[in-house]
């Protein structure tokens, strides 16, 4: 019987094939000698069978089930029965081969498991848990490196979750399922070497704020100041909103459309942008107060000081007329409540400055993750082999010692590049998190 399996412990005995499947009868190859229970030897007598159903690696496009004639023993010595034993090719736990298990671990990552399941023909329950498994394995063994600039944003993922960030380095180093307070401490209180964190840059959630007081109290809390600018805008859309109720259908299709214009700078402006600014904030006073409000307050944080910042800010304060203070009332309660941490970026100018990739993470995510769930989103993301930023360790002499000194034949293969003597000793890398750019050219050309 040709092998077409190429496992060492199985005897084919009958192929069966059908238009979607192959049924391939096998039988161990060594009858045990050993008795598991006492040890004895040679001692043994074959007692009872079975037919076990495994399924095995894909062949030629088609499942394949072992269908595994298992033999029972018992032992004369001291009465205890077993099956015989398959360890080595076998999963007992999931009935599959080992290589499909470690095939179906990895298509996870990359596939939904109803396609996985449809492919090698186990329950799609069964993907689940092995999925399950197998990033619960690699949570245990990859770690990323604690970040001395520590970002917590968020992403929305059906619903809200927590993004942890190393700021330095522009990676992704965590997903949490949520943004709630006891959330965001658990994932804080297991991370190790908590004091190598100096800074933290976050929006203003308080959870967030209330999560790192409590576990990294030494810790410099930084609010993102595209959170605080972005303020500015949403209080001009308010104006801008309120005024279209007064406009004719066709102002008010001119105003929808150029809302842009008036989002941006005033000196990104093209000359037919401003011409077009010039003409609704002339026709329309309150825009056009709401307009200069917005660029004042933006130009704040070019301060090169803190108090110059505050003082600044005191001043545009006070010029918000009572008429539009309704609109600017969220920006001027959120400063109120976070002005330490607001301000504080002109002591260490810290921000999220992944904000537009991290955007544009968002929307490809959206769009792929109606065919899986948060957790398998966050294992694709995290553990998918080639995202990961990795520094490598920095020479040091010391590190070298007599036993890492190379063999014979090592010297031979360096002969003819004429180097001097050469130690080797294994190196020591660095996981400081998914490379958030790598991240997004993957998943926009399709490779996870």
């Amino acid at each position: 019987m040709v092998d077409i399996l190429n496992l060492p412990q199985l005897n084919i005995s009958r192929i069966l094939e059908n238009e979607h499947d192959f049924q391939i009868h096998v039988s161990a190859i060594h009858e045990p000698s050993v008795c598991p229970h006492c040890g004895s030897v040679a001692n043994l007598y074959k007692h009872a069978s079975r037919e076990q159903l495994c399924m095995d690696l894909p062949i030629h496009g088609k499942r394949a089930g072992l269908l595994i004639h298992r033999q029972r023993y018992k032992c004369r010595e001291c009465g205890q029965t077993f099956w015989e034993r398959l360890d080595h090719t076998i999963d007992a736990k999931r009935n599959c081969t080992k290589r499909l298990l470690a095939y179906i671990e990895k298509q996870s990552l990359k596939r939904t498991f109803v396609s996985i399941s449809e492919d090698v023909g186990l329950d799609e329950k069964t993907i689940r848990n092995i999925f399950r498994d197998y990033v619960n394995r690699l949570e245990q063994t990859i770690r990323f490196e604690t970040p001395k600039w520590l970002g917590i944003d968020e992403i929305h993922i059906l619903k809200p979750r927590c993004v942890i960030t190393n700021i330095e380095e522009r990676t992704l180093v965590e997903l949490l399922p949520n943004r709630n307070k006891e959330t965001v401490i658990h994932y804080l209180q297991r991370l190790p070497n908590k004091d190598r964190i100096k800074y933290v840059t976050m929006d203003m959630w308080a959870p967030y704020r209330d999560a790192v007081q409590a576990i990294l109290p030494g810790a410099t809390i930084i609010v993102d100041k595209f959170h605080v600018v972005r303020m500015a805008n949403q209080a001009l859309e308010t104006i801008r909103k309120e005024l279209r109720e007064g406009l004719s259908p066709k102002e008010r299709r001119g105003l929808m459309h150029d809302r842009f214009i008036l989002l941006k700078r005033k000196h990104e402006l093209s000359d037919m942008e401003q011409i077009t600014l010039q003409a609704w904030t002339k026709n329309h006073a309150s825009l056009g107060t709401a307009y200069e409000l917005k660029e004042s307050f933006f130009d704040i944080w070019e301060s090169e000081s803190r108090q110059m910042a505050v003082l600044k800010y005191q001043d545009w304060k006070a010029r918000i007329p009572s008429n539009l203070e309704h609109a600017f009332k969220p920006l001027l309660k959120a400063l109120t409540s976070w002005e330490n941490e607001v301000f504080a970026y002109f002591d260490h100018p810290i921000t999220n400055a992944y904000t537009e990739s991290l955007n544009s993470l968002i929307r490809v995510i959206n769009r792929l993750g109606r065919g899986y769930s948060f957790e398998a989103l966050r294992a694709k993301i995290l553990y998918t082999e080639g995202l990961a930023k990795v520094r490598k360790p920095k020479y040091q002499k010391r590190k070298f010692t007599a036993s890492s000194e190379l063999t014979e034949h090592d010297y031979q293969m360096f002969h003819q590049l004429s180097l001097p003597s050469v130690v080797r000793e294994e190196p020591h890398e660095q996981l400081l998190g998914i490379d958030i750019s790598t991240l997004i050219e993957k998943l926009e050309k399709g490779d996870l």
